[in-house]
């Protein structure tokens, strides 16, 4: 009995249906920019989503309307790698596609800020270091007339979706591990190092501290800035870079200790200029694939990258990696390897 053509169309189906195996065991990953199909100036906002259905969002930023933005939908961990406003959050979208991508229409978020108000609506684990979480922690209980507590860790992982927003606060090199309820592995969250800055906007103080501050015009440190390297029950190691310039332990800890496979690349000249976020990639990390994010530029047209824009230049400059640019609502899927296997488009 010949049964090869009936196996192929059992496969077919099953990729088309979008249920293999393989196309269940992909990490899938979608920016949340200010226009729909566009990278725009004030991209941050990205949603990871685990095989085993943990999703992650990492820093809110200005390019979300706040708790209530239709896009997010469960977020079980809120992730934020530095205090600064447009990746806290100090300002909103007014409406999705508001403005210009080079100038996109914003309106202000204080006293909350979008990462608070969406820990709050979407009862999130907030995983981010100390000083900077029990700032957010203490507006989530403001938002909710409810202390904030700490997230319970059983047998070694907190285990989600929690019933209310709760606190996991680490220092630089601290890794959490996340899963969901019945999942047999977990996915490995760890701070590490940036070269950065990290004061909090002084439009998210409280009315006593911001008076005293701003005649020196000066604001608070919350602790040290970060990058995360995110763990992936498929294999897939994520490097998020934060806001940083360029430092050693781009190659000691997070390309030879973590060995990751797909870095998130911040880019803006007030961090890093792409000569030198390409060096990072092709000299330090070395990943397999490249996200660009953070742009501080309106970087696409109609989808398509335009020609003298710094990002750009860094994808120019990178080599022998695909690089793709963080396509507001674009969802890519990864493999273990850092292949793109559906959603990419590197042009």
């Amino acid at each position: 009995m010949k049964t090869k053509p009936l196996v192929y169309l059992l496969l077919a189906t099953a990729l088309m249906l979008g249920t293999s195996p393989a196309w269940s065991q992909l990490v899938k990953i979608t920016p949340l920019g200010s226009h729909d199909g566009e990278f725009c100036d004030r991209d941050r906002a990205t949603l990871f989503e685990d095989p085993t259905g943990v999703r992650i969002l990492y820093d809110a930023g200005h390019s979300v309307t706040g708790g209530d933005d239709p896009r997010l939908g469960v977020v079980h961990v809120v992730l934020l790698s530095h205090a600064h406003g447009d990746h806290m959050g100090d300002r909103r979208l007014v409406a999705l596609n508001a403005g210009t991508c080079a100038k996109p229409d914003t309106t202000s978020a204080a006293p909350n800020s979008t990462t608070a108000e969406i820990a709050a609506a979407k009862n999130s684990a907030m995983i981010m270091i100390v000083n900077m979480g029990g700032f957010v922690a203490r507006k989530v209980e403001k938002i909710r007339g409810k202390p904030t507590g700490g997230c319970a860790e059983t047998g070694g992982s907190i285990t989600v979706p929690q019933t209310a927003p709760c606190l996991a606060g680490v220092q630089l090199g601290g890794t959490k591990k996340v899963k969901t309820a019945g999942a047999e592995n977990a996915v490995e969250i760890t701070t590490v190092h940036a070269a950065h800055d990290s004061t909090v906007s002084r439009a998210l103080l409280s009315d006593p501290e911001r008076k005293n501050l701003e005649p020196d015009n000066v604001s608070l440190s919350l602790g040290a800035p970060s990058g995360y390297v995110v763990k992936f029950t498929n294999g897939l190691r994520v490097y998020l870079s934060g806001d940083t310039g360029l430092h050693t332990e781009m190659r000691t800890v997070v390309r030879d200790f973590h060995r990751v496979n797909l870095a998130l690349m911040n880019l803006g000249p007030n961090a890093i200029l792409p000569d030198s976020a390409a060096y990072a990639i092709n000299d330090l990390i070395r990943p397999a694939s490249v996200i660009a994010t953070h742009p501080n530029e309106g970087v696409t047209a109609g989808g398509i990258v335009r020609p003298n824009t710094r990002t750009r230049q860094f994808m120019d400059l990178v080599k022998s990696r695909p690089v793709y640019p963080a396509v507001s609502g674009r969802t890519m899927a990864f493999d273990g390897s850092g292949t793109c296997m559906t959603g990419c488009d590197a042009r």
